[in-house]
């Protein structure tokens, strides 16, 4: 008897990349708002190739992210217009669109990467913004009980 094989095909929706000039600060301060995103972008921003989607199922220490929760962190990002994703089978690819971004919007995401970065050394205890700066590193404004009373 002979086997048939059955080949399924269907429609899979096609992914939204907002043009370059449909971007705005609006979207991309909305999709970085979360930790969970921003932690997401700044990964993909700082790996040399692009990523699929699995990559960051265990991101956070103390569970892992379910798949459908990380599926609607990557529409947000990608719907914002900060990443591009690429269907390859049942996977998404995803990388950053910096270069696109930065002839819109300048340093602006950099930015936004280079401050997350720090704010997440800092979190750490592994150094402080004065670090840099050596010794003319500025201290912390006195609180109004510490200092100079106007009388």
């Amino acid at each position: 008897m002979r086997e048939c094989q059955f080949v399924l095909i269907w429609r899979m929706r096609k992914l939204h990349h907002p043009r370059l000039e449909e971007i705005t600060v609006e979207a991309i301060l909305y999709a970085l708002a979360d930790p969970v995103r921003v932690e997401i972008f700044t990964r993909l921003a700082a790996s040399e190739c692009a990523q699929n989607c699995s990559k960051f199922l265990n991101m956070q220490e103390q569970a892992p992210l379910a798949k459908s929760t990380l599926s609607q962190h990557f529409r947000v990002l990608r719907e914002a217009g900060l990443i591009r994703s690429e269907r390859r089978g049942v996977e998404l690819i995803n990388s950053t669109r910096c270069a696109e971004l930065a002839e819109r919007f300048g340093p602006m995401v950099q930015s936004i990467i280079s401050a997350y970065e720090q704010q997440r050394i800092e979190a750490a205890g592994g150094g402080s913004r004065g670090e840099d700066a050596g010794d003319g590193a500025r201290e912390t404004p006195p609180t109004p009980s510490q200092g100079e009373s106007g009388a």
